[in-house]
């Protein structure tokens, strides 16, 4: 019942927008008073929040929500029939084989991703090969999961 890390960081800023911006509390109070109250719980327990405190409080606040909030908790998927929960991440195989049956576009994403871009390759091998030739000089959990991309 664990989610990514991927998902906590932008639920954090998504706490902070909540917090700190005018509109969104003028169109959604529910948003408002249920992240404000999380934040006040975790600011007062704790000294310095990480993603994974967040998910944690996150989750134990849903746990006894009803009504609007429940729905809420639903959609940042911190419930317990929540669709859009997270549960693993998910690995992609780096070999050839597997690179060939993704999409040029997929493997633009790829390489966009670690902020390279192949500017003379015009059929789909020279993408892999760039990939390929690549994939060692990043980092392993950077190369090896794109849960949001694919």
């Amino acid at each position: 019942m664990s989610l990514t890390s991927s998902f906590a960081t932008p639920l954090l800023l998504l706490l902070c927008f909540v917090l700190f911006s005018v509109t969104v509390a003028e169109e959604c109070e529910v948003c408002e008073e249920f992240l404000g109250r999380l934040y006040n719980s975790l600011v007062i327990r704790h000294t310095e929040l990480s993603p994974e405190l967040v998910e944690d409080g996150l989750i134990r606040a849903c746990t006894e929500t009803t009504g609007k909030e429940n729905r809420l908790c639903y959609y940042l998927g911190a419930s317990s029939d929540a669709a859009a929960k997270v549960t693993e991440r998910a690995v992609l195989d780096w070999s050839r084989d597997a690179l060939s049956k993704m999409r040029v576009l997929d493997l633009k994403r790829v390489l966009a991703s670690w902020g390279e871009e192949c500017r003379a390759c015009l059929e789909k091998s020279e993408f892999i090969d760039l990939i390929q030739e690549m994939a060692p000089k990043h980092s392993t959990a950077q190369h090896r999961t794109h849960t949001e991309e694919f």
